[in-house]
């Protein structure tokens, strides 16, 4: 493709996919109790605003949800998968060490052309693949780009573990991002501190046949919490300078679905109202590098996104990373 340097990306389709099974906080606990971890709705939902999360079957991978979620995307944009030249899987549960779930995905949706490739930044992961994609797009090197964020987070969690086990769920939410002659990535930010891996880690991993270390999330609750609105509050606030919008006049906050406590806290640093902010965590649970874009797409379909709006999506998890992407929408087919 001719580089154009006056080239612009914009958001033209979004898509979401929730494996079938729901599990509700009571049906969690009972499960739970057969192993004698005793929890409750109530427990859950007061410490996280989690009323139920979405499981996959056991065989059931990252890259089948990722694929269903990117049809989605692609038909709600009004192209072809073979208009795909570019696709990024923001993902921190690959199906393989290797070949990158971007691949398979690549060959799920029958597309031959183009680059394919995972970015690992956790909980920032759609936003850090969203950010590298409008660089593709901005320098010419892509013009339809399929940006994806899936998890099969139930695949390592401790089920043991009463702390970790009732915060997550799984699913895949995507986006295509175009060329456009307009701006629609306004403004955009990463940032990581690998001082504070062992705040938010899955350490383990294998080696010579066996598993090494410990190969399940832990996580230190009150130093992610604090961390999060901190960065989270010091990002948006950069993006809108940068974009030349004052915080107050954005649309919609659609912050990592991790705990509505941290939801709530952000929103109000920001002093934005509750109508502007987006929350999916009581219906999906945290789903890592899929909240971003299922919370955008659920928005789509309340009717909360219109065009020309502006919407700020912002991630934050295990690196320790997080980043902002300040996005103008644009009208799709939907």
């Amino acid at each position: 493709m001719k580089q154009n340097s006056l080239q612009y990306s914009a958001i033209t389709g979004t898509g979401s996919y929730l494996p079938p099974r729901v599990v509700s906080n009571d049906e969690l606990a009972a499960e739970l109790a057969q192993r004698d971890i005793v929890t409750s709705d109530e427990w859950i939902a007061e410490r996280t605003g989690i009323r139920q999360r979405h499981l996959a079957e056991r065989g059931v991978t990252t890259s089948t949800l990722a694929a269903e979620a990117a049809r989605r995307a692609i038909e709600d944009a009004g192209l072809q998968p073979g208009d795909i030249d570019l696709i990024i899987v923001a993902t921190s549960t690959p199906d393989f060490v290797f070949p990158s779930t971007a691949c398979l995905v690549q060959d799920k949706l029958g597309i031959k052309n183009g680059a394919a490739f995972d970015v690992q930044a956790v909980c920032s992961g759609f936003v850090y693949a969203l950010t590298t994609a409008d660089s593709f797009v901005r320098a010419g090197r892509s013009r339809h780009a399929l940006v994806i964020g899936a998890e099969v987070f139930s695949r390592i969690l401790d089920w043991n573990d009463r702390s970790t086990c009732v915060l997550f769920g799984d699913g895949a939410g995507a986006v295509v991002l175009s060329a456009s002659d307009e701006p629609g990535i306004l403004a955009a930010q990463l940032r990581a501190d690998g001082s504070q891996t062992k705040i938010l880690c899955a350490a383990g991993n294998v080696a010579y046949g066996e598993v090494v270390g410990d190969p399940f999330l832990r996580m230190d609750g009150q130093a992610v919490f604090k961390q999060a609105v901190t960065v989270l509050d010091r990002s948006a606030r950069d993006v809108c300078e940068e974009a030349g919008i004052a915080v107050g006049d954005i649309d919609l906050l659609i912050p990592h679905q991790a705990n509505l406590r941290i939801l709530n806290f952000l929103a109000r640093k920001l002093d934005l109202p509750a109508d502007k902010l987006v929350v999916t965590v009581d219906r999906h649970a945290n789903t890592s590098a899929a909240s971003v874009p299922l919370a955008l797409d659920a928005a789509r379909r309340e009717g909360r996104v219109q065009p020309g709006g502006t919407v700020l999506m912002q991630g934050v998890g295990g690196g320790f990373t997080w980043g902002s992407v300040l996005a103008r929408m644009t009208a799709t087919k939907r």
